[in-house]
């Protein structure tokens, strides 16, 4: 027998490791529930309920297959290689099939796993399959990982234009195994089970996942590049939690929108050309985790930026937490966040920069807080939007660069439709006061919305000293 052990791929359409194992012979998939490890990498409760969800569908859609899911208990990913061998002892497993993870423990997990099955004679397979490229495949001339999106994504086009990467075929029914499937946990201790109406944002299982796929290349592709920056606009495929799950794959959503601009990746359709550099801007991201590990272990990108005189502001950063900063458009986004598990990516910018450049607090306080919350939580995208965000990462925004939360707010909500949303205390604000209610000559009776709590000017004229003290690359060279 071969097992597929499952990660953040939970889908029976183009998995990889799926369709490999099962050319082999018969199949069982096994799924690890591993509560300390979910905690020390602050995954959201959201995430740990989408993910219990989707399996569930999983092992339904597997069933029919004839292909048991096997649920197994481990604290940290330290014990996985104990409970593997274990398994893979009892049911006489003779090769282990998975799709590749990045990250420092991710990788440091599998090498574990693999000797301890090597022992037993169990053979440990990986494969590319959450990503286009094999991370360390596109490279500088020079040999090194790009620092640069924009050339990272011109030697991307070029490979995907000489080979794109093929969706893989979905396994047929095998004869059933005599091994019974195990029910799949509705909660797991260490994370609380998210509201219903949150829940209902998002509907597990694949056929949830490609319904939205369709429906975006379809309907909304088109307007992309135009209307994603509007936070009140459905402008984007609201796709990114099952992307993050493995519910749906990379390679099934850029044929989708290559189906939509005639196999086009530069010309034609400019909505779906912007919509496939996200894709490659995801891509971007993980092979940085792999070529900087330092960005795994709360390090910044750019080495000079850690000697950043951050402040240890903690009622700054509650009132951020909580959405109290007195400024309509960062305390809607930080609600929308808290109520459904996902911020609008403009508004994750915005909010980031006003943590890291206005209130001048550590690009990690904020990058910890969007973990606990985020459906769509994923190390290697949260880390490059705030490193990018704070100037601390590659290809960052230049420090000097600082968004002012009010004319974003002008610009992509002019009308305040987004904030009165979120904000119903402002609702009786016209669309000039809704932006920045106190500059409006007072707070217009709006009893329990609080003043803003910093001077945008002078915070900003605050980070940009900040950012001006640092050592440059150079001189850090120097001193080493």
């Amino acid at each position: 027998m071969h097992l597929i052990w499952l990660r953040t791929d939970l889908r029976l359409h183009d998995n990889t490791a799926l369709a490999a194992a099962s050319q082999r012979g018969p199949v069982a998939a096994v799924y690890l529930i591993t509560p300390e490890q979910w905690l020390a990498h602050d995954d959201a409760p959201c995430k740990v309920d989408f993910w219990l969800r989707n399996l569930q569908h999983l092992s339904q859609a597997l069933g029919n297959l004839n292909i048991p899911l096997l649920i197994r208990h481990a604290a940290t990913w330290d014990q996985a290689p104990t409970v593997l061998s274990q398994l893979c002892r009892e049911l006489s497993v003779e090769s282990v099939h998975v799709n590749e993870e990045y990250g420092i423990h991710e990788s440091r997990r599998d090498r574990a796993v693999a000797q301890a099955l090597e022992v037993d004679g169990v053979t440990f397979h990986s494969y590319l399959d959450q990503l286009f490229f094999q991370p360390g495949s596109v490279l500088t001339k020079t040999g090194t990982y790009f620092q640069v999106f924009s050339q990272f994504r011109k030697v991307c086009y070029s490979r995907l234009h000489s080979a794109l990467p093929r969706v893989v075929p979905t396994p047929k029914a095998q004869a059933e195994l005599g091994v019974k499937s195990d029910p799949v946990p509705t909660t797991v201790e260490g994370f609380q089970t998210p509201s219903e109406t949150l829940r209902a944002l998002w509907p597990a299982g694949e056929d949830e996942a490609r319904r939205r796929l369709d429906a975006f290349a379809d309907q909304q592709i088109s307007y992309y590049k135009d209307e994603r920056d509007f936070p009140a606009k459905p402008g984007t495929s609201q796709l990114s939690a099952y992307l993050a799950a493995g519910v749906v794959s990379p390679r099934q959503c850029l044929h989708a929108a290559l189906q939509t601009n005639r196999g086009e990746f530069e010309s034609g359709d400019i909505g779906a050309i912007t919509w496939i550099n996200e894709l490659l801007w995801r891509e971007f991201y993980k092979h940085i985790l792999v070529g900087y590990p330092r960005v795994s272990r709360h390090r910044a990108f750019r080495p000079e930026t850690e000697a950043l005189a951050w402040r240890k502001a903690p009622e700054d950063l509650a009132a951020w937490q909580q959405a109290r900063t007195g400024l309509p458009i960062i305390d809607a986004a930080m609600r929308q966040l808290l109520e459904t598990g996902w911020m609008h990516n403009r508004l994750r910018m915005v909010v980031a920069m006003f943590l890291t450049k206005n209130l001048l607090i550590d690009w990690r306080e904020g990058e910890r807080f969007f973990m606990r919350h985020l459906i769509d939580g994923d190390l290697a995208a949260n880390n490059g939007g705030w490193q990018w965000s704070s100037s601390t990462g590659t290809d960052s925004a230049p420090y000097f660069r600082i968004f002012s939360p009010l004319s974003q707010s002008e610009k992509f909500d002019g009308d305040g439709v987004f904030i009165k949303r979120w904000l119903p205390e402002l609702a009786a604000l016209n669309k000039k006061q809704v932006h920045n209610p106190e500059a409006a000559g007072g707070l217009f009776g709006v009893a329990d919305y609080p003043r803003a709590i910093v001077d945008l000017k002078q915070s900003r004229e605050r980070a940009l000293a900040a950012f001006r003290r640092l050592p440059s690359r150079q001189e850090m060279a120097e001193h080493e």
